[in-house]
């Protein structure tokens, strides 16, 4: 196992890393579409991951002004009504949120709290601000600081994101370590000169051999000790 040293603050990827979001957003579609069959689903959450998906690259590119994670949610919600043959707007409303009820993975809980015994422990997440507060309550995540990508107006992997992380630290980038169970986002990470570790995540980007991370991770179980060694 890969030992990491040198370390003053970790930062945290959230979506797909700490908390299940495909989980989650099939919840949320089961409970708005309650006499969808699995294969229905599985539609739904498709429309509704390539519509964002598309929105943020949109954006990237220069051919959308910046939305947050809310109005994007909104956005795929309503296509999934409009998919599933449904309009009652309280229904709509709720599905929207969907993306703020995410459980999550059943070591992130004990590993952050076993973690922010010994480093400050940062959030860095895509999601709105106010999806990030609901979502980081639903779920039980506890952080020294919690950080939205819509403070720069811009989504990983953008270098502004991972810089607003760098600039909470307030220490040289390769003292900041950068967890993700996305390649993308942790090469994001080290463009700007942050350690990063890769931890695996069934809905994860797993890295190619060409990824020059510092660690890879079946779970926060190995990380913890690979970081404080125990």
């Amino acid at each position: 196992m890969a030992v990491i040293r040198d370390i003053e603050v970790v930062v945290f990827d959230v979506l797909g890393t700490l908390v299940d979001e495909p989980s989650g957003l099939r919840a949320g579609i089961r409970e708005a579409v309650p006499t969808s069959d699995e294969a229905q689903v599985d539609e739904l959450l498709a429309l509704w991951q390539q519509y964002g998906e598309r929105q943020r690259q949109r954006i990237d590119q220069g051919n959308r002004a910046y939305a947050n994670t809310s109005v994007i949610d909104t956005e795929a919600a309503q296509l999934v009504a409009a998919r599933a043959g449904f309009a009652d707007p309280p229904t709509v409303a709720r599905l929207a949120t969907a993306g703020q009820r995410l459980p999550p993975w059943g070591d992130s809980l004990a590993g952050l709290e076993r973690l922010s015994r010994h480093f400050p422990v940062l959030g860095l997440s895509n999601a709105a601000r106010t999806a990030l507060l609901r979502l980081n309550t639903h779920a039980g995540l506890r952080w020294h600081q919690a950080l939205s990508a819509e403070i720069v107006q811009a989504y990983k992997p953008a270098p502004e994101v991972y810089q607003l992380a760098l600039d909470t630290a307030g220490c040289a980038p390769d003292r900041v370590l950068m967890v993700a169970a996305h390649a993308w986002d942790l090469s994001g990470a080290r463009a700007k000169g942050m350690r990063t570790a890769y931890v695996h995540r069934p809905v994860g980007d797993p890295p190619t051999a060409r990824d020059d991370f510092d660690g890879r991770f079946d779970g926060l179980d190995e990380l913890v000790v690979a970081l404080t060694g125990g």
